[in-house]
């Protein structure tokens, strides 16, 4: 065998053992996610079926006090789960409108110099630290609701899920306008040659062609609205309590 042909062939030894190993590594990588993930779940379930060998499944959903620190030892997570159900409800009526509306004025109606400023900016609210927003749903907005509700307490769900519904607007409006582009435009072009008008077209031909895209954006801004803990605790106190 020549040294030319043994070079080639140590080349390309080389070169499978590279791939070899770029492979192993990119496959540990992947692995190490999934088994990250089961093993929170194993802990989650260990873990709770020995806190329900102590505490029955129906005091734990039905039961309307957080009082694990007490001696009177309550764990209802009802306070919980209402207020978070009540403050994402809230955020929702905010932001889906107002992020539909969004992403048809920008797909649609702006130019694009509008649309190249506009969309930045909006996506610039969800760069905002949430510790921002929840001093300014208690120290702005919530005394401002005051004068509108002198009823309203210090510390209200109302607050917090509008200041959510702010906050989630960039979410639904950014990815609900990447869609709406994202629909051909011989189909606006037939919509007009029917004889519809632009917001006709948009309204009735583009958003329902779009419409699983604009799902997940509802989907992700549902998500981050019901994840959200700072702007809560901020605006709607720190205290798990059920009011009548």
């Amino acid at each position: 065998m020549s040294s030319a042909k043994q070079t080639q062939l140590s080349r390309k030894l080389v070169r499978d053992l590279q791939e070899r190993a770029i492979e192993s590594v990119l496959f540990l990588a992947a692995l190490s996610s999934v088994a990250t993930t089961v093993a929170i779940l194993g802990i989650l379930f260990y873990e709770s079926t020995i806190f329900f060998q102590k505490v029955s499944l129906w005091e734990f959903l039905t039961d309307t006090q957080w009082t694990p620190l007490f001696d009177d030892k309550h764990f209802g997570i009802l306070p919980l789960v209402t207020g978070t159900l009540v403050t994402t409800f809230v955020a929702l009526l905010v932001a889906v409108p107002l992020g539909t509306i969004i992403a048809i004025y920008l797909s649609e109606f702006a130019s694009p110099i509008v649309r190249e400023i506009v969309k930045p900016a909006l996506e610039l609210l969800a760069g905002i630290p949430t510790v921002v927003y929840g001093y300014f749903a208690l120290l702005f907005l919530t005394p401002l609701l005051q004068v509108i509700l002198p009823d309203l307490p210090g510390f209200s769900m109302l607050s917090a899920g509008l200041v959510i519904g702010i906050m989630i607007i960039p979410y639904v409006s950014s990815l609900s306008e990447d869609a709406m582009r994202t629909v051909p435009a011989h189909i606006r072009e037939a919509s007009y040659a029917m004889g519809a008008t632009r917001f006709q077209t948009a309204v009735r031909v583009v958003l329902p062609a779009s419409i699983s895209g604009i799902s997940a954006a509802y989907i992700l801004g549902i998500s981050r609205a019901i994840g959200e803990t700072m702007i809560v605790a901020f605006a709607a106190g720190g205290q798990p309590q059920l009011d009548s």
